[in-house]
């Protein structure tokens, strides 16, 4: 019996498809150097600010040195709950921090924390997504950028639910009409890294406590369009990495030859301890000019 045990292990071994993986360039050239910071959600309460210092100096401090900063977004507290002077207060604390705490170029997405979706509130001129968009000095909160060879395609994954009263994660048909030519017009030798706050494909969403027989996956917690979005980048494998936070998570996923990385927060749970088993932290990133890249989450407390 033990003798056809081994014979059957050994005939599936033989019928088993191959796994290979391929092995770094030698000659490839690393062209930047990037940090993933989002969920930061700074407050002037539980030590936030110092806290959110120390990350920034961690950056810094890096060797090689990092020469851009991605944030994610979530980036005050919460503005959807708050009052326009809080709103204000946390906003002057964030640009004073910078001033004073960062010398590195940062790349903005919005995360739902930075909108301003009271129902008390519409029809002023700061509702909705312009007030975040008025500090971070952006037209769009959806676009693009080339740096040393690679281009950048930052996404807005956070809109309106059909009934308009909360949040879910899509595009939109004007946004993605946008990405499609983005890509289109994209050389495909140029390889190409998507950063949005809300997950386009995660598998965080399955982590729950006390599980009957099904999981609850909701709109706000992933792409509502994966499907779409999945397909797209399946016609543009120069398409590598896409990077999100939102979930506190750290997490590192592929389909398709297309790495989901999740990076964890900034702030761990909102600044109160750390969620799960993911530390506070943020993603490092070495992009390489062969459209290669390779990622680790750094704790800094």
């Amino acid at each position: 019996m033990q003798r056809r045990s081994v014979l059957k292990t050994i005939g599936a071994a033989l019928l088993a498809p191959s796994i290979t993986f391929a092995a770094p360039n030698p000659a490839r050239k690393r062209v930047l150097r990037v940090a993933h910071l989002t969920d930061i959600h700074l407050k002037n309460e539980l030590g936030a600010p110092a806290k959110f210092a120390k990350c920034l100096h961690h950056v810094q401090q890096q060797t090689p040195k990092v020469d851009m900063i991605l944030n994610g977004g979530d980036i005050v507290f919460d503005m959807n709950k708050e009052s326009m002077d809080t709103i204000n207060a946390q906003w002057k604390l964030y640009k004073n921090m910078l001033k004073n705490d960062c010398s590195l170029p940062m790349t903005y997405c919005l995360g739902n924390h930075d909108i301003w979706w009271n129902e008390n509130n519409k029809g002023q001129a700061v509702y909705g997504k312009q007030y975040s968009l008025d500090q971070l000095q952006l037209t769009k909160p959806y676009y693009s950028l080339i740096k040393n060879g690679w281009k950048f395609i930052i996404l807005d994954s956070v809109n309106l639910d059909i009934d308009g009263t909360w949040y879910i994660g899509k595009l939109g048909d004007a946004q993605f009409s946008w990405l499609e030519q983005e890509l289109k017009n994209t050389d495909a030798k140029t390889p190409v890294l998507i950063m949005s706050h809300i997950p386009i494909l995660t598998a965080t969403n399955l982590i729950e406590d006390d599980i009957v027989n099904r999981w609850q996956m909701l709109g706000g917690d992933m792409h509502t369009d994966v499907s779409k979005i999945i397909k797209l980048f399946y016609q543009h494998p120069n398409v590598k990495l896409c990077l999100s936070g939102h979930i506190h998570l750290r997490e590192r996923l592929e389909y398709n030859n297309v790495t989901y990385i999740c990076d964890g927060a900034v702030s761990g749970a909102w600044w109160d301890g750390i969620l799960r088993e993911t530390q506070n932290g943020y993603g490092l990133i070495e992009l390489y000019d062969d459209g290669s890249f390779e990622e680790r989450y750094v704790n800094y407390l």
